[in-house]
């Protein structure tokens, strides 16, 4: 047996079909006033979990095996996805880059909630698992469990928007908390958002992130559980999937079609949180640990991998538009064009500095991606994307929307003709051509499953303000602004009233008119 074969024969984790069995375990799972019988085979999720059920197929094809594919630290002899793994080195950060892009690029950067996002912060389980106390046991496990499964896990980490202006304590009857111990675990209730793609997870984390610090140990509480755990529910916004499904068809809501992150409301209704499931449950360590694990700046290396392949379609969708409506010769337009195509770059770029930067991680020998670079990701991240779509709106305009109702139309006799004739496109595209591509790109930024996206972006790290913040933090304590006050005290010390203190320059004394005057 070669090693390869051996490396396969040992591992654990999930086929693609293995992952869609396991979502149907009589989740709970609300949707127009239904609670929906199995998510595989529901119109509003079916094909969001077939895209996911993808990913999980790569990790097995021959083609994608060795990008997608790393030996586990576990002792299982068995392979993971790199990102699932503790990374020692900057070559480890570039094997987790790599396979995050492999799996962006199969779902087109539009799906944020992937399994390798939560591996931003599983990981940090098997890194320091003796932070967590009493539950250090239970760290190691899920570290474990969900490196060699490649387990989806979704996240909740933020209090729903309901009497923010109160202290936490006063609103235990939304947000999460612990009703009572108990000799087999936490009973705990409240809801938590935004639960993206929970309907089509295995677990989820509950925790906190942000926000004010909890003083209430009953809300002090961090945990995993299976989404189909008893008294855990999730009522799901409306479905664009389903939308797509029922009025339309995926040749006109390409993306809404399968790539439907559904963002639910997560109820936690009396649940019972077993003790082995519990990771935090101490005021003092929910606090500190997203400063002390470092988790934000993989969850950041991720997303900005995810986003540099979603700029790298949009660039695509766009320049065929132009190409379709014969605009793409016009000085503005080329300009709007390139102006998208650097943002692409920068985006490249600043997650590829993370690795250059890499940083100590939480314990010796671990190394996490550059945090300041991050940060500064983050918090451009909102605007830019709000940009783009702008630009996209003003170099496309009227192309997004000059187009027929629905693929059906091009199977309709009496309006064939007309479609032919007044909706081609320019050089040499038919009309066929020009919706298929105008459809596409209308779904990524006009549709309501566009829309979200834009809202998605501007959100994923919270407020631009935040990030912008610890971005001054942190240059005050890692070096930063101490180096950009030198050089600019360097610059001072070399001039004063009476001219250059530096003797290799000359001051003016020999031709400046007002120093001859006092003489």
């Amino acid at each position: 047996m070669t090693e390869t074969a051996a490396v396969k024969a040992g591992s654990r984790v999930q086929s693609g079909d293995e992952f869609l069995e396991s979502l149907r375990d009589g989740r709970s799972v609300w949707s127009y006033g239904e609670r929906v019988d199995d998510v595989t085979t529901h119109p509003g999720f079916r094909n969001s979990a077939r895209s996911l059920a993808e990913l999980y197929d790569m990790m097995h094809a021959p083609e994608t095996f060795d990008v997608m594919n790393a030996p586990t630290d576990t002792g299982s002899g068995g392979t993971t996805h790199p990102f699932f793994k503790v990374a020692r080195s900057q070559d480890d950060l570039r094997a987790s880059r790599n396979a995050i892009t492999c799996w962006q690029e199969r779902v087109f950067g539009w799906m944020g909630r992937t399994p390798d996002y939560k591996a931003s912060l599983i990981t940090t389980l098997g890194d320091n698992p003796e932070y967590f106390g009493e539950y250090a046991d239970n760290a190691r496990f899920w570290y474990k469990e969900v490196q060699e499964r490649v387990l989806h896990i979704g996240h909740a980490i933020v209090n729903p928007p309901v009497d923010r202006s109160k202290p936490i304590s006063e609103t235990k009857d939304v947000f999460v908390h612990v009703d009572r111990e108990t000799d087999n675990g936490l009973i705990v209730s409240g809801a938590k958002v935004v639960a993206t793609g929970s309907p089509t997870t295995q677990y989820v984390y509950i925790s906190k992130s942000g926000g004010p610090p909890v003083t209430d140990k009953s809300m002090a509480l961090t945990f995993i559980a299976p989404v189909s755990g008893p008294g855990i529910s999730m009522i799901s916004r409306a479905s664009y999937e389903n939308v797509a499904a029922r009025a339309a068809s995926p040749f006109d809501y390409p993306l809404s079609s399968r790539l439907d992150e559904n963002d639910t409301v997560l109820v936690f209704d009396e649940a019972l949180i077993p003790w082995e499931n519990v990771l935090v449950y101490d005021v003092d360590r929910i606090n500190e640990f997203e400063d002390a694990s470092g988790w934000l700046s993989r969850a950041i290396f991720q997303a900005s991998t995810r986003m540099g392949v979603k700029l790298d379609f949009l660039v695509g969708a766009v320049s065929k538009a132009l190409e379709i409506t014969g605009s793409g010769g016009f000085r503005g337009v080329q300009a709007g064009l390139g102006e998208i195509i650097s943002y692409r770059h920068a985006v490249h770029a600043i997650r590829d500095g993370m690795i250059e930067s890499a940083e100590p991680g939480w314990t010796e020998g671990s190394v996490i991606p550059g945090t300041a670079y991050g940060f500064a990701y983050a918090a451009m991240a909102p605007g830019m994307y709000r940009r783009i779509r702008e630009i996209i709106e003003t170099i496309v305009a009227s192309g997004l929307i000059y187009l027929n109702s629905n693929a059906v139309d091009f199977e309709t006799p009496e309006i064939r003709p007309f479609l032919d004739r007044y909706l081609r496109g320019s050089n040499g595209k038919t009309a066929l051509d020009r919706s298929k591509t105008m459809k596409l790109l209308w779904d990524a930024i006009g549709s309501e499953f566009g829309a979200r996206h834009e809202l998605y972006e501007l959100n994923y790290f919270g407020q631009p303000e935040t990030n912008h913040l610890a971005i001054s933090q942190l240059s005050a304590v890692d070096g930063t602004l101490d180096y950009a006050r030198d050089l600019v005290e360097q610059c001072m010390s070399e001039y004063d009233l009476k001219g250059w203190t530096n003797s290799r320059f000359v001051t003016p004394d020999d031709v400046n008119f007002i120093a001859l005057r006092n003489k």
